[in-house]
């Protein structure tokens, strides 16, 4: 029960207003039921002072025999209990009324209406004076009634069982309320700063109150919302940095990959030339013909030169900045210049190039590293036909963006093959890819500037041959 309590402040508060509205009320009742009969003893003995100082002038103004009727009439107010004449020598002098003019003798000294004093408490006051026939001195004590005092103090004592129940329900009554209104409020911002310890912004205070408690709940709505839109950046910031660690990662074991491939590919010519050279010059079998594998060994060279341009190539697009310079530029002006540089093979292998080109269609982009792409493609064409086949060459622009593709006929890609074309070092045929002096890096730096560009190449296979394409804005 005390756990209870200490852990709830509704029951703190509610605790707290009932003992001090209890007390509060009990104290005021304790000082009413003291004050209040004092106040009228005290209004009583006032009233009765003024009377006795009337009644003690007039009895200095008769004689001590004739001051008997005086008596009579004084003693007969219901507000005197009693009256006692005593001499200056203290002895008490008996009362010269008429009521005890059978009994005078000495043997009364006083008057009252009632023998029992002790059972009403009185007001008492003395007074000196002297008659009118004699110097001596004499002290007149007054009893007045008090019964109105002590019915008053029974009064306060009747009704204490009933006040105390009133005072009891209504300091209940009175708690339960105030503790209701004051806690409310306390309770829900308390409630919502549990969820905002878990991160849980889904609320709202009303804010409709305008003391402090209703400042607190408009200032803990916009620190709400402001911690909302912070916690949002902050995940996006956050899902933004793991997909580009994720990226990085990719990179990095793409560089790895990369970088394997170009040990296992450039070791390849240079094992073949450095076993070509020593046979030469040990004169080993065949070997001794040294213009025959002189001219192989310049070939294989030649081939090994290539690639080490296109792995610089790759280098240095992985090392790029994304903005870098860009052109506007004709992209049918770099396709026929291509196409007249391959004239000569294009003759050779008797190839058909049919060509679906505008006069100009402009593309935005690197002049470099546009002229690679172009050349790649229509050189990947040109040197994987066989004899006698058609290419065609489509560019045309459409909603702001240029569409290109290269198709070469009489050849197909297997399925299989076709989602690793733009792999560093794959070869689909690697027999075909040595005789022709692939690289295997051609359509994978295609991939590359094309992403650079916000573009990306396909590739799939038609009714009449491959056909490869992609689309770049103007």
């Amino acid at each position: 029960m005390r756990k209870k309590i200490k852990s709830s402040l509704f029951a703190k508060v509610f605790l707290t207003t009932m003992v001090i509205l209890f007390g509060v009320s009990l104290l005021v009742f304790g000082l009413l039921a003291c004050w209040m009969p004092q106040t009228y003893s005290n209004r009583l003995t006032a009233a009765l002072k003024e009377r006795v100082q009337d009644f003690v002038t007039e009895l200095e103004q008769v004689a001590f025999l004739e001051s008997g009727g005086l008596f009579d009439w004084f003693i007969q107010d219901p507000e005197i209990d009693s009256v006692e004449l005593y001499h200056s020598n203290g002895g008490l002098v008996p009362l010269p009324t008429a009521e005890f003019d059978d009994g005078w003798g000495g043997n009364y000294a006083q008057f009252a209406f009632t023998d029992d004093r002790t059972a009403t408490p009185v007001l008492s006051s003395e007074y000196y004076f002297s008659f009118a026939d004699s110097n001596d001195r004499y002290m007149l004590l007054v009893y007045g009634e008090a019964k109105q005092v002590a019915q008053l103090q029974q009064s306060f004592a009747r009704i204490f069982p009933l006040i105390l129940l009133v005072v009891l329900a209504a300091a209940f009554s009175v708690s339960w309320l105030y503790s209701r209104i004051i806690t409310k409020p306390v309770l829900a911002i308390s409630h919502i700063a549990e969820k905002m310890s878990d991160l849980q912004l889904e609320w709202e205070v009303d804010g409709r109150r305008t003391d402090e408690l209703g400042i607190l709940g408009r200032s803990l709505n916009t620190l709400s919302r402001k911690l909302s839109f912070a916690l949002s950046d902050l995940q996006s910031a956050n899902r933004k940095l793991e997909a580009d660690i994720e990226h990085e990662k990719k990179l990095e074991q793409s560089r790895t990959n990369f970088f394997s491939a170009v040990s296992h590919e450039l070791k390849t010519p240079i094992t073949i030339i450095k076993g070509q050279l020593e046979g030469m010059l040990l004169g080993i079998g065949v070997y001794k013909d040294h213009g025959k594998y002189l001219a192989r060994a310049l070939e294989i060279a030649n081939t090994l030169e290539t690639m080490v341009q296109e792995i610089l190539t790759v280098s240095r697009l992985e090392t790029a900045d994304a903005n870098f310079k860009k052109d506007r530029l004709d992209c049918v002006q770099i396709i026929k210049s291509y196409l007249c540089e391959m004239q000569d093979f294009i003759a050779e292998k008797d190839l058909q190039i049919h060509l679906d080109i505008p006069s100009e269609v402009f593309v935005s982009g690197n002049k470099m590293l546009m002229e690679k792409v172009f050349s790649n493609l229509i050189g990947n064409a040109i040197k994987y036909s066989p004899q006698g086949a058609a290419i065609h060459i489509f560019a045309f622009a459409k909603h702001e963006q240029v569409e290109f593709a290269v198709e070469n006929t009489q050849a197909h890609i297997p399925e299989d093959s076709i989602p690793k074309l733009f792999d560093a070092f794959y070869r689909v045929e690697q027999s075909r890819s040595r005789k022709t002096g692939g690289s295997g890096l051609g359509l994978y730096i295609v991939q590359e500037i094309l992403r650079q560009h916000g573009s990306e190449c396909a590739v799939c296979n038609t009714q009449c041959g491959v056909k490869f394409s992609f689309t770049i804005c103007q």
